[in-house]
């Protein structure tokens, strides 16, 4: 399926920002399943330069910096992207979790090396006894991965709230499970840190889903602005796409940005400027396929 990708983001400062250097992730990166087309990148004002480079994931990212006094700031991503359907293995015939965790210990091949630094804490999915314990029941030995990933996220789908007043982004994980409520950036930190506690690889994932289903189907959560989920890596399958938000495994209605070890390497926008005063934020997103003619 092909879909057009519009993303908007504007701020306005009460007082005028003198300097502003910012860091996008908003060109959607190749997959194996997917292939961006064309991507834009529209900025007002003008910046004084713009440059564009791969991070360490493999992720497109743009810098760009403006140098003359600005009270508002816009950006706009405008993308084609084509994304064709997964094949994933039936979560019984999976490798036993515990199984996939000593290959990860052993494994010393690219792709095993490249998995396994997403077994580890990192800044915004730590782990610990909390969340180990909330994913412990999932979890016996012997159980294929995938069937006890699917129970997990299932468990977060229907025992916390999705509630965009509940959570910033600093909120630690044992808040949000102590509270029952959150986002999809809290839902996705929680599985990730369930699984890496108990030695699997998952990473954060950031991107869109399709603003409007098709007809019969009910709207995904988080389908009006940027989107996120996780993957959990399954030796002989690869990488697999979980989404905890919405209780699904990913398929053509999800569009992969970009992936890292949690949000903080892959927010959407970041950066630093000087002035300003108190500002505004205001996010817009749009993902509409492109039916053939």
């Amino acid at each position: 399926m092909m879909y057009r990708v519009r993303h908007t983001t504007t701020y306005a400062y009460t007082n005028a920002v003198s300097v502003s250097h910012n860091v996008l992730h908003l060109t959607p990166r190749e997959c194996p399943h997917q292939h961006c087309s064309m991507h834009e990148l529209l900025i007002y004002p003008t910046p004084a330069f713009v440059s564009q480079a791969e991070d360490y994931f493999g992720n497109p990212v743009t810098f760009f910096g403006l140098q003359e006094p600005h009270e508002a700031l816009t950006m706009t991503a405008n993308s084609t992207v084509d994304v064709t359907p997964l094949l994933r293995p039936q979560p019984h015939q999976t490798l036993p979790w515990d199984q996939v965790r000593t290959q990860l210990q052993q494994d010393r091949s690219r792709e095993g090396l490249d998995a396994y630094q997403f077994v580890f804490d990192s800044p915004y999915v730590p782990t610990g006894p909390v969340v180990a314990d909330l994913a412990a029941p999932f979890f016996p030995l012997g159980r294929p991965l995938l069937e006890a990933v699917c129970d997990f996220m299932h468990n977060i789908y229907t025992e916390f709230t999705y509630d965009p007043e509940a959570t910033t982004v600093s909120t630690p994980i044992d808040e949000v499970i102590a509270q029952r409520h959150g986002v999809c950036q809290d839902f996705a930190h929680l599985q990730i840190a369930g699984l890496r506690a108990f030695g699997l690889a998952a990473r954060y994932v950031s991107g869109y889903l399709v603003t409007q289903p098709p007809e019969g189907q009910e709207q995904l959560v988080g389908a009006l602005a940027s989107h996120a989920w996780l993957s959990v890596y399954c030796p002989g399958a690869g990488w697999i796409d979980v989404d905890p938000t919405n209780d699904v495994l990913p398929g053509e209605a999800h569009i992969t940005v970009a992936y890292g070890r949690d949000y903080g390497d892959v927010s959407p926008i970041k950066g630093v400027f000087l002035g300003g005063g108190e500002h505004a934020l205001d996010v817009s997103v749009d993902v509409v396929p492109i039916h053939a003619a």
